[in-house]
């Protein structure tokens, strides 16, 4: 069960900078919150209605009928992504965000295995709306013999469990999957996010901990990056971490109040709002990294939940006097 922590209340000052405020950064930072809500709101609608197009379009090929739409496809991956080879993973089962170019390939779980490195990964689906995968392009699989494809089993959920070598996470991968219906193969990319492995999964470039860092109790600021969403909206810089007993929390301050839940690791955090921003404290995996994290907005007509990532420069960071 997801363990919720409320924020505790905060002082505005130090809510609002990390080691101090000034009235020219909460100025800026508030006079992006309309725009950001607005553009993200715009966002989400847009990909609400390309995922519906996307769907319809596919469905009737797959059904037969006669109008044959192209689905628009989803990006994947992330601008200057680095392939991560299976050396650079420790041995284990980890589960594994994939990124699907198209909207139909739904993939409701997936896990990752490193063994004597090599990886592979049981992609889970809930349908039963392919007959196989092929770990290529369309073309490739349309003349590939059926030795050459990837049959499903199915778990004691009665879901489509496809079990699919693995190049490397961060990497473009080219798929093909069969229709049921209409067996006829389409194309689809995929990639395996290392940002969403937990951090003890990776050996070297991972994550810089509290730990490797040195650092001692005590409050510091560090320079935050946040992608994702709309790619509108932002969270303060530098932000407060805070180090006790060998753990550290960042200080999340958001550039509107229509945040009122942030998601980290399966454990759920609750805002507390300052200025008209939503305020949150939340643990981190390290440093140096690309750290995923849900946050719900609420100025659409209902509750939506958008993926971000969150990257703190570890060179940027300042012990708080």
């Amino acid at each position: 069960m997801k363990k919720t922590i409320i924020a505790v209340s905060l002082l505005a000052a130090l809510a609002l900078t990390s080691c101090g405020s000034n009235s020219s950064s909460s100025e800026q930072t508030a006079s992006k919150a309309s725009t950001a809500v607005t553009e993200d709101t715009t966002a989400a609608d847009t990909a609400d209605a390309e995922t519906s197009s996307a769907e319809t379009s596919e469905q009737s090929s797959a059904e037969g009928t006669t109008e044959q739409v192209t689905a628009p496809q989803q990006e994947v991956g992330y601008e200057g992504m680095k392939e991560v080879a299976a050396s650079s993973l420790n041995d284990g089962d980890y589960t594994i965000k994939v990124d699907s170019s198209s909207s139909m390939f739904k993939i409701a779980d997936c896990i990752l295995h490193v063994k004597d490195g090599s990886m592979n990964a049981d992609i889970i689906i809930d349908s039963k709306s392919y007959d196989a995968l092929f770990m290529g392009t369309k073309e490739e699989a349309g003349n590939a013999s059926e030795s050459g494809r990837i049959t499903y089993t199915e778990n004691e959920k009665g879901q489509s469990v496809f079990t699919v070598p693995v190049e490397a996470l961060d990497k473009e991968i080219q798929c093909a999957s069969l229709s049921a219906k209409k067996q006829e193969w389409y194309a689809r990319t995929l990639v395996f996010r290392a940002d969403s492995l937990p951090a003890e999964a990776l050996k070297e470039g991972g994550y810089a901990t509290v730990q490797s860092l040195g650092l001692e109790d005590g409050e510091y600021t560090v320079e935050a990056k946040l992608d994702g969403g709309s790619g509108r909206a932002s969270i303060e810089s530098p932000a407060k971490v805070t180090v006790k007993d060998g753990k550290a929390q960042l200080t999340v301050t958001w550039s509107s109040d229509k945040y009122d839940k942030m998601v980290v690791e399966d454990v759920t955090y609750l805002p507390q709002i300052v200025d008209g921003h939503s305020v949150f404290s939340i643990d981190i995996k390290g440093f140096d990294n690309r750290m995923p994290v849900g946050a719900e907005t609420t100025a659409m007509s209902e509750p939506h939940m958008i993926d971000y990532y969150i990257t703190l420069d570890s060179s940027t960071i300042k012990k708080c006097e």
